[in-house]
């Protein structure tokens, strides 16, 4: 069973499925393709030069890679609560997942399905969200949503960081106190 499935691969959902990895939880990242960064070109993030949305994609799905996280590209049937746990079905594969994070970009679809709150968005041209409290819990328990889907910004950088804010806040709900992750440069000497 997964600690964490995170349900779609672009800034927010591979940034979460990174934290989550690192954090040594069992994470599944499951990305139908289709995110529309893979239509950006991003001059505007911090400490990378100008990058190909489809580049930013792909390296952020290697580094949650590199860091344990198992990666599915599939669509997603449904998502079924089980007792203590939800089942993610995809085509005719199953997984169990104790949390669910929704970093769906613009699509409400799954959401819906599930029966979450769903409100009118705020940004320019994002018609709907779900609706997330300040740490990302939807109204349903252990499923949350973050990056343009719980309704920051569309701009790559502020959703990653939003999925990282996120995952920290699952991973710390897991653990029973607060997660921070913070490496220290090793000397070179």
């Amino acid at each position: 069973m997964y600690d964490i499935a995170i349900i779609g691969g672009g800034p927010a959902g591979a940034s979460a499925a990174i934290f989550a990895s690192k954090a040594g939880k069992k994470t599944l990242l499951v990305d139908h393709g289709k995110s529309i960064t893979k239509k950006a070109w991003i001059k505007n993030h911090y400490g990378v030069k100008d990058i190909e949305g489809p580049d930013l994609v792909e390296v952020g799905l290697q580094q949650a890679k590199a860091l344990g996280a198992e990666f599915k590209t599939d669509e997603i049937n449904k998502i079924e609560e089980h007792k203590d746990h939800f089942l993610v079905q995809m085509g005719k594969h199953e997984y169990e997942a104790k949390h669910i994070l929704l970093a769906t970009g613009l699509s409400v679809d799954l959401a819906e399905q599930m029966g979450l709150k769903i409100v009118d968005g705020k940004e320019p041209r994002i018609a709907r969200n779900i609706k997330v409290d300040e740490h990302g819990k939807t109204g349903k328990k252990n499923v949350w949503a973050a990056g343009t889907v719980a309704g920051e910004s569309v701009h790559t950088i502020i959703t990653a960081g939003h999925g990282a804010k996120v995952a920290v806040n699952i991973i710390s709900e897991i653990n029973g106190e607060r997660y921070v992750d913070h490496d220290i440069l090793q000397s070179k000497d």
